[in-house]
């Protein structure tokens, strides 16, 4: 099981021509970073540069970190109740700084639902190979 292991925690490499810019993170207080990490990784592998903002990232920094990196997603994992009660603060953070409608907002994570996304006005996936389908499919629409 070692070797298992070890593919898991590989690091992709950087993609040379990347096909969009992503700004991932853990939403406020959520610490649960194994599923964002594959998605994180996922999305590199299949062509994007990802920005990682950390766990338990405040909704504000998120929407500064895709100004600063002129980020064409911003993709949020969400795995506690008290993260999924902070989805409005990032929905209203990214709209403050003039980013809705401008970029893709993509949420996912154990507690989050396709209302919950609907709500908000962002595309949800269920796992990281949805999540790199989504970001897939709206990049090429950009």
């Amino acid at each position: 099981m070692a070797w298992l292991k070890s593919l898991a925690d590989k690091e992709p490499p950087e993609p040379e021509n990347p096909i969009g810019t992503v700004v991932i993170g853990n939403l406020r207080p959520d610490l649960h970073e194994t599923a964002k990490e594959m998605v994180r990784k996922s999305l590199k592998k299949a062509g994007f540069k990802t920005v990682d903002v950390g766990k338990g990232t405040a909704p504000e920094a998120f929407a500064l970190k895709a100004k600063e990196v002129n980020a064409d997603i911003v993709a949020a994992s969400i795995n506690t109740s008290a993260a999924k009660n902070n989805l409005l603060q990032l929905s209203s953070a990214l709209e403050a700084a003039g980013l809705k409608g401008k970029i893709i907002f993509m949420i996912g994570g154990a507690v989050i639902t396709k209302g919950d996304a609907d709500a908000i006005g962002a595309l949800y996936g269920k796992n990281r190979d949805e999540a790199v389908t989504i970001a897939t499919t709206a990049i090429k629409k950009k």
